[in-house]
Protein backbone atom coordinates (compact mmCIF):
# COMPACT_ATOMS: atom_id res chain seq x y z
CA UNK A 1 0.00 0.00 0.00
CA UNK A 2 1.56 3.60 -0.87
CA UNK A 3 0.75 6.51 1.74
CA UNK A 4 1.42 10.37 0.39
CA UNK A 5 2.69 11.96 3.54
CA UNK A 6 1.87 15.94 3.55
CA UNK A 7 4.56 17.78 5.86
CA UNK A 8 5.76 21.30 5.97
CA UNK A 9 3.01 23.71 4.69
CA UNK A 10 2.59 27.17 5.64
CA UNK A 11 2.26 27.83 9.11
CA UNK A 12 4.39 29.55 11.91
CA UNK A 13 4.74 25.28 12.88
CA UNK A 14 5.86 24.45 9.66
CA UNK A 15 9.59 23.05 11.11
CA UNK A 16 7.63 20.81 13.76
CA UNK A 17 5.08 19.78 11.16
CA UNK A 18 8.48 18.67 8.84
CA UNK A 19 9.81 16.97 11.85
CA UNK A 20 6.45 15.24 12.07
CA UNK A 21 6.54 14.34 8.56
CA UNK A 22 9.96 12.74 8.70
CA UNK A 23 9.39 10.81 11.59
CA UNK A 24 5.94 9.23 9.80
CA UNK A 25 7.46 8.62 6.79
CA UNK A 26 10.76 6.53 8.57
CA UNK A 27 7.84 4.36 10.43
CA UNK A 28 5.84 4.26 7.42
CA UNK A 29 8.26 2.61 5.56
CA UNK A 30 9.73 0.38 9.00
CA UNK A 31 5.72 -0.57 9.08
CA UNK A 32 6.45 -1.84 5.29
CA UNK A 33 4.22 0.73 3.57
CA UNK A 34 5.54 2.83 0.13
CA UNK A 35 5.59 6.46 1.47
CA UNK A 36 5.53 9.48 -1.24
CA UNK A 37 6.07 12.94 0.36
CA UNK A 38 5.02 16.49 -0.38
CA UNK A 39 4.85 19.98 0.93
CA UNK A 40 1.48 21.65 0.42
CA UNK A 41 3.46 24.85 0.65
CA UNK A 42 4.54 24.51 -2.52
CA UNK A 43 1.22 23.55 -4.58
CA UNK A 44 -2.07 21.01 -4.19
CA UNK A 45 -1.15 19.41 -7.63
CA UNK A 46 -0.11 16.48 -6.01
CA UNK A 47 -3.22 15.65 -4.56
CA UNK A 48 -4.50 15.65 -8.11
CA UNK A 49 -2.27 13.00 -9.58
CA UNK A 50 -1.57 10.83 -6.42
CA UNK A 51 -1.37 7.57 -6.39
CA UNK A 52 -1.37 6.79 -3.29
CA UNK A 53 -4.38 4.67 -1.37
CA UNK A 54 -4.18 7.13 1.54
CA UNK A 55 -3.43 10.30 2.37
CA UNK A 56 -1.33 11.27 5.95
CA UNK A 57 -2.00 15.11 6.36
CA UNK A 58 0.95 15.44 9.28
CA UNK A 59 0.46 19.09 9.15
CA UNK A 60 0.15 21.26 11.90
CA UNK A 61 -1.68 24.73 12.33
CA UNK A 62 -3.08 27.09 9.60
CA UNK A 63 -4.09 25.34 6.33
CA UNK A 64 -3.24 22.04 8.19
CA UNK A 65 -5.75 21.82 11.31
CA UNK A 66 -8.08 24.55 10.00
CA UNK A 67 -10.19 22.24 7.77
CA UNK A 68 -7.94 24.03 4.78
CA UNK A 69 -6.21 20.64 3.55
CA UNK A 70 -8.76 18.43 4.84
CA UNK A 71 -11.64 20.20 2.25
CA UNK A 72 -9.29 20.41 -0.68
CA UNK A 73 -8.83 16.18 0.41
CA UNK A 74 -12.38 15.85 0.18
CA UNK A 75 -13.03 17.98 -2.71
CA UNK A 76 -11.32 14.83 -4.38
CA UNK A 77 -12.70 12.37 -2.53
CA UNK A 78 -9.35 10.53 -1.62
CA UNK A 79 -8.95 8.76 1.68
CA UNK A 80 -7.24 10.68 4.82
CA UNK A 81 -5.91 10.32 8.42
CA UNK A 82 -7.89 12.24 10.90
CA UNK A 83 -10.14 14.70 11.39
CA UNK A 84 -12.55 15.71 8.83
CA UNK A 85 -13.09 18.94 7.57
CA UNK A 86 -16.28 20.61 9.71
CA UNK A 87 -14.91 19.33 13.05
CA UNK A 88 -10.84 20.66 11.98
CA UNK A 89 -12.43 23.95 11.67
CA UNK A 90 -14.15 23.80 14.84
CA UNK A 91 -11.51 22.57 17.05
CA UNK A 92 -8.98 24.89 15.83
CA UNK A 93 -10.86 27.76 16.76
CA UNK A 94 -10.48 28.11 20.54
CA UNK A 95 -13.54 30.07 21.28
CA UNK A 96 -15.73 27.71 19.22
CA UNK A 97 -14.29 24.31 21.24
CA UNK A 98 -14.72 25.98 24.62
CA UNK A 99 -18.47 26.88 23.72
CA UNK A 100 -18.82 23.18 22.30
CA UNK A 101 -16.96 21.50 25.56
CA UNK A 102 -18.78 24.00 28.04
CA UNK A 103 -21.96 23.20 26.30
CA UNK A 104 -21.38 19.12 26.47
CA UNK A 105 -20.80 19.73 30.50
CA UNK A 106 -17.24 19.48 30.19
CA UNK A 107 -14.58 21.45 33.03
CA UNK A 108 -13.07 24.31 31.62
CA UNK A 109 -11.60 27.88 33.13
CA UNK A 110 -13.61 30.90 33.11
CA UNK A 111 -12.64 33.12 30.20
CA UNK A 112 -13.28 35.69 27.60
CA UNK A 113 -13.64 36.34 23.83
CA UNK A 114 -11.53 39.91 23.79
CA UNK A 115 -10.20 42.33 21.29
CA UNK A 116 -7.09 44.52 22.55
CA UNK A 117 -9.17 47.34 23.99
CA UNK A 118 -11.71 44.97 26.34
CA UNK A 119 -8.47 42.53 26.93
CA UNK A 120 -7.30 45.50 29.57
CA UNK A 121 -11.34 45.95 30.82
CA UNK A 122 -11.81 42.03 31.78
CA UNK A 123 -11.91 41.63 35.52
CA UNK A 124 -9.76 38.45 34.19
CA UNK A 125 -6.88 40.72 32.92
CA UNK A 126 -6.67 41.68 36.80
CA UNK A 127 -5.62 38.56 38.02
CA UNK A 128 -2.87 35.63 36.60
CA UNK A 129 -4.25 34.46 33.53
CA UNK A 130 -3.16 33.46 30.08
CA UNK A 131 -3.93 34.84 27.17
CA UNK A 132 -3.89 33.33 23.74
CA UNK A 133 -4.51 33.69 19.84
CA UNK A 134 -8.19 31.92 18.61
CA UNK A 135 -6.63 30.35 15.81
CA UNK A 136 -2.94 28.58 16.08
CA UNK A 137 -1.07 25.57 18.24
CA UNK A 138 2.18 24.84 19.39
CA UNK A 139 1.81 27.87 22.69
CA UNK A 140 2.43 30.39 19.47
CA UNK A 141 0.41 33.57 20.21
CA UNK A 142 0.39 32.78 23.93
CA UNK A 143 1.04 35.04 26.98
CA UNK A 144 1.07 33.69 30.56
CA UNK A 145 0.81 36.36 33.05
CA UNK A 146 1.35 34.72 36.81
CA UNK A 147 0.59 36.60 40.10
CA UNK A 148 2.37 39.85 40.79
CA UNK A 149 3.95 39.77 37.52
CA UNK A 150 3.05 43.27 34.96
CA UNK A 151 1.73 43.46 31.96
CA UNK A 152 3.64 43.14 29.12
CA UNK A 153 1.84 45.76 26.75
CA UNK A 154 4.31 45.19 23.82
CA UNK A 155 3.50 41.51 23.78
CA UNK A 156 0.19 41.80 24.30
CA UNK A 157 -0.18 44.33 20.85
CA UNK A 158 2.17 41.54 19.10
CA UNK A 159 -0.78 38.97 20.01
CA UNK A 160 -3.40 41.50 18.82
CA UNK A 161 -1.32 42.25 15.76
CA UNK A 162 -1.08 38.16 14.91
CA UNK A 163 -5.45 38.23 15.47
CA UNK A 164 -8.01 40.45 16.18
CA UNK A 165 -9.38 38.88 18.51
CA UNK A 166 -8.24 36.51 21.49
CA UNK A 167 -9.30 34.06 24.49
CA UNK A 168 -8.05 35.19 27.83
CA UNK A 169 -8.70 32.69 30.54
CA UNK A 170 -7.92 32.31 34.07
CA UNK A 171 -5.00 30.79 34.54
CA UNK A 172 -5.05 27.69 36.67
CA UNK A 173 -2.05 26.64 39.27
CA UNK A 174 -0.86 23.14 39.31
CA UNK A 175 0.16 19.78 37.25
CA UNK A 176 -0.37 20.10 33.83
CA UNK A 177 -0.85 16.93 31.52
CA UNK A 178 -2.02 15.85 28.03
CA UNK A 179 -4.59 12.51 27.18
CA UNK A 180 -3.73 11.39 23.32
CA UNK A 181 -6.70 9.29 21.89
CA UNK A 182 -6.60 6.66 19.10
CA UNK A 183 -9.85 5.43 17.80
CA UNK A 184 -12.21 7.22 20.50
CA UNK A 185 -9.98 5.26 23.37
CA UNK A 186 -7.42 7.20 25.52
CA UNK A 187 -3.89 6.51 26.19
CA UNK A 188 -1.18 7.14 28.39
CA UNK A 189 -1.71 10.20 30.31
CA UNK A 190 1.44 12.59 30.21
CA UNK A 191 2.66 15.02 32.25
CA UNK A 192 4.44 17.74 31.86
CA UNK A 193 6.80 19.46 34.04
CA UNK A 194 8.31 22.49 32.32
CA UNK A 195 11.72 24.14 33.31
CA UNK A 196 12.25 25.66 37.09
CA UNK A 197 10.83 29.43 36.57
CA UNK A 198 9.84 28.22 32.62
CA UNK A 199 6.54 27.59 30.56
CA UNK A 200 5.70 25.12 28.43
CA UNK A 201 5.74 27.18 25.49
CA UNK A 202 7.07 26.66 21.82
CA UNK A 203 10.78 26.77 22.60
CA UNK A 204 10.46 24.37 25.89
CA UNK A 205 8.43 21.89 24.22
CA UNK A 206 10.95 20.96 21.67
CA UNK A 207 14.30 21.96 23.35
CA UNK A 208 14.48 19.09 25.71
CA UNK A 209 14.23 20.88 29.11
CA UNK A 210 10.53 20.01 29.84
CA UNK A 211 9.84 16.93 31.78
CA UNK A 212 7.25 14.17 30.42
CA UNK A 213 6.45 12.00 32.28
CA UNK A 214 4.71 8.38 31.27
CA UNK A 215 2.98 7.20 33.30
CA UNK A 216 3.15 10.54 35.42
CA UNK A 217 4.96 10.72 38.81
CA UNK A 218 2.16 13.88 40.89
CA UNK A 219 -0.51 12.40 39.81
CA UNK A 220 -2.80 9.68 41.36
CA UNK A 221 -4.29 6.65 39.09
CA UNK A 222 -8.06 7.58 39.78
CA UNK A 223 -7.10 11.31 38.53
CA UNK A 224 -5.25 9.54 35.72
CA UNK A 225 -8.89 7.92 34.83
CA UNK A 226 -11.21 10.78 34.94
CA UNK A 227 -8.54 12.56 32.77
CA UNK A 228 -8.48 9.65 30.29
CA UNK A 229 -12.80 9.97 30.23
CA UNK A 230 -12.66 13.67 29.60
CA UNK A 231 -10.22 13.00 27.16
CA UNK A 232 -12.42 10.61 25.45
CA UNK A 233 -15.24 12.99 26.09
CA UNK A 234 -13.89 15.93 24.57
CA UNK A 235 -12.44 13.72 21.58
CA UNK A 236 -16.31 12.77 20.98
CA UNK A 237 -17.80 16.17 20.95
CA UNK A 238 -15.84 18.07 18.93
CA UNK A 239 -16.44 15.09 16.58
CA UNK A 240 -12.37 14.23 16.07
CA UNK A 241 -11.26 10.79 14.09
CA UNK A 242 -8.86 8.37 14.30
CA UNK A 243 -6.48 11.07 16.55
CA UNK A 244 -6.52 14.24 18.62
CA UNK A 245 -5.07 14.84 21.97
CA UNK A 246 -6.33 16.83 24.84
CA UNK A 247 -4.53 19.24 27.08
CA UNK A 248 -5.62 19.76 30.97
CA UNK A 249 -4.79 21.35 33.86
CA UNK A 250 -5.05 19.47 37.12
CA UNK A 251 -4.97 22.24 40.18
CA UNK A 252 -4.18 21.91 43.74
CA UNK A 253 -7.41 20.69 44.72
CA UNK A 254 -7.67 18.16 42.45
CA UNK A 255 -10.19 19.48 39.41
CA UNK A 256 -9.22 19.08 35.91
CA UNK A 257 -9.97 21.47 33.94
CA UNK A 258 -9.74 21.31 29.86
CA UNK A 259 -7.45 23.59 27.87
CA UNK A 260 -7.42 22.53 23.97
CA UNK A 261 -7.64 19.84 22.10
CA UNK A 262 -5.56 19.45 19.12
CA UNK A 263 -6.72 17.27 16.21
CA UNK A 264 -3.65 16.25 14.59
CA UNK A 265 -0.95 15.82 17.22
CA UNK A 266 3.23 16.46 16.80
CA UNK A 267 4.47 13.22 15.76
CA UNK A 268 8.27 13.89 16.30
CA UNK A 269 10.54 11.84 18.02
CA UNK A 270 10.17 14.42 20.79
CA UNK A 271 6.40 14.46 20.75
CA UNK A 272 4.31 13.72 23.03
CA UNK A 273 1.62 11.60 21.48
CA UNK A 274 4.19 9.11 20.17
CA UNK A 275 5.49 8.53 23.76
CA UNK A 276 2.17 7.61 25.57
CA UNK A 277 1.49 5.77 22.45
CA UNK A 278 4.93 3.61 23.02
CA UNK A 279 3.87 3.91 26.63
CA UNK A 280 0.61 1.36 25.92
CA UNK A 281 2.83 -0.44 23.48
CA UNK A 282 3.11 0.70 20.20
CA UNK A 283 6.10 1.46 18.52
CA UNK A 284 6.38 4.17 16.13
CA UNK A 285 5.87 2.04 13.14
CA UNK A 286 2.74 -0.13 14.97
CA UNK A 287 1.41 3.15 15.73
CA UNK A 288 1.40 3.68 11.76
CA UNK A 289 -0.01 0.53 11.00
CA UNK A 290 -3.40 1.46 13.42
CA UNK A 291 -3.47 5.00 11.63
CA UNK A 292 -4.02 2.48 8.49
CA UNK A 293 -6.25 0.31 9.46
CA UNK A 294 -8.46 3.00 10.98
CA UNK A 295 -8.47 4.91 7.46
CA UNK A 296 -9.21 1.70 5.81
CA UNK A 297 -11.81 0.69 8.04
CA UNK A 298 -13.94 4.49 7.64
CA UNK A 299 -13.18 4.35 3.74
CA UNK A 300 -14.05 0.53 2.95
CA UNK A 301 -11.14 0.08 1.83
Amino acid sequence: MKILVLGGGISPERQVSLRSAKSVTEAARQAGYQVVNADPANDLEVLDHTKAAIIFPILHGQNGEDGFIQKEIEARNLPYLGTESSASIACFDKWTTRLDLTRGGLPMPPAELVDETSYFASKLSKGHHALKIVHGGSSIGTMILRRGEKVDEQQVSEIFAMEDKAVIEQLIEGTEVTVPVLDNKALPVIEIIPPKNGEFDYDNKYNGKTQELVPPKNVSHKLQQEAQKLAEQAHKIMGCRHLSRVDMMIDSSGEIYILEVNTMPGMTGQSLYPKSAAVSGLSMPQLVKEFVELVKRDYSI
